[in-house]
């Protein structure tokens, strides 16, 4: 019987790019905030999720494989990115399995559950081996800047995609799995309807300083500030997840503290890392401002940048180490998390003073709405870009010497 099971999945794994090239003719169907709430409180109903997932996640990861397809021919080649195409290729069949099953079996939807986590784990290390394998083509082959500005919009559509699709996991499995959360009655899942953003951000700050304690025997205080524009009595309230708030606000932590300390490194006293919290009719804010001396403007797309990072290579694997460590994806990574439900974090700097950090989210779950790549003739053309001569003038890095110029007398 394991013979057979054996056979039949290696057929199906045969017929891989066929069913990829089939799904990717479609694009993801994008979720509000208010959609996730809405089928989470009032229409919950496991066979309708089922067969909602069973079409969506195969288009999702199908737009995905397209897209991996695209990148250097010596990138697709290491071994990390061939391994993150396995995965995706075997999660991809394994979704495809139920494409006939009735879901009106308890044992199909349970056995689906199961999947799906199955699915979630073995993608745990996508973005950590996706990284591995830039670091190994940089390393030998470097990076040109046509190379880099594909990788570097490859890169931010296929994590942000893994970004909806484990959202899409998270969702089905915590709320079918049959349990609820007593801490948090207000969640939906991995949603949060009433998530207090002050009490994420003071989780994230002490995540942070203990981590910063246990490196410099020190950390910057927090000064805390809230404006709830649409209601001043009440404290800062949205619907969000909680998880994607900590992640950004966590890394923003970190760098402001490390910066901090490295520039006040013959001081007796820190300043302050102040952050301020403004809620209004349309937009939720959140600046970090610190006094870490800051950097220079130009350098600023540098630290969004996947290719630049010059952090030692990472082990892979290590789930004791801060999430991305090693890396330098906590920035980029962090800035998907706020595009993926229509906001965005921006970096402000001043040098010689320090950097605003400010992150810009929906305040209301109508216009929370996912941000997905799809893979189209448009994107295409993104892969396919040429250096072009500028049509600005280019700076010199040497000042120009205008005597060479003068007239011959």
């Amino acid at each position: 019987m394991k013979f057979v099971r054996f056979m039949m999945r290696n057929a199906a794994m045969l017929n891989a790019p066929k069913h990829i090239d089939y799904y990717a003719k479609f694009s993801p169907l994008p979720l509000s905030m208010k959609q996730f709430l809405d089928f989470g409180t009032t229409n919950a109903c496991e066979k309708t999720s089922f067969a909602f997932l069973r079409q969506e996640l195969p288009v999702r990861m199908s737009n995905s494989l397209k897209e991996i397809s695209l990148l250097p021919d010596q990138l697709i080649e290491t071994q990390s990115v061939q391994l993150v195409h396995s995965w995706f290729v075997q999660s991809l069949m394994d979704i495809l399995e139920f494409q006939d099953k009735c879901p009106d079996d308890p044992r199909v939807l349970a056995e689906f559950v199961e999947t799906l986590v199955t699915i979630r784990n073995r993608h745990n290390d996508v973005v950590a081996t996706m990284a591995q394998g830039v670091i190994e083509y940089r390393d030998t082959f470097g990076a040109d800047p046509v190379t880099s500005q594909n990788i570097q919009y490859f890169l931010d559509r296929f994590y942000m995609s893994r970004v909806s699709i484990r959202m899409l996991i998270n969702q089905h499995t915590l709320i079918f799995d049959g349990s609820t959360n007593p801490g948090h009655p207000s969640s939906i899942g991995c949603i949060d309807s009433c998530c207090d953003v002050t009490d994420v951000i003071r989780d994230a700050y002490e995540s942070a300083k203990m981590l910063c304690e246990q490196n410099y025997l020190g950390s910057p205080e927090l000064e805390l500030r809230e404006i709830n524009a649409k209601n001043k009595s009440k404290p800062i309230e949205i619907s969000y997840v909680p998880s994607h708030l900590y992640h950004m606000v966590f890394e923003l932590f970190k760098n402001a503290m490390r910066a901090t300390i490295e520039n006040h490194e013959t001081s007796s006293t820190l300043p302050p890392i102040k952050v301020m919290v403004a809620l209004g009719g349309e937009d939720l804010s959140i600046k970090i401002s610190d006094r870490g001396g800051g950097v220079p403007f130009r350098k600023i797309e540098r630290l969004f940048s996947y290719m630049y990072s010059t952090a030692p290579r990472p082990t892979i694997g290590d789930h004791q180490r801060t999430p991305m460590a090693g890396f330098g994806y906590g920035l980029p990574i962090s800035r998907l998390y706020a595009r993926y439900f229509q906001g965005d974090l921006q970096l402000y700097p001043m040098e010689g003073y320090g950097t605003d950090a400010v992150i810009q989210l929906k305040a209301l779950s109508t216009d929370s709405v996912e941000k997905l790549p799809v893979f189209n003739k448009t994107a295409l053309r993104n892969y396919k870009v040429n250096q072009e001569a500028d049509d600005w003038c280019v700076p010199s890095k040497e000042p120009l010497n205008v005597a060479a110029y003068k007239a011959a007398k």
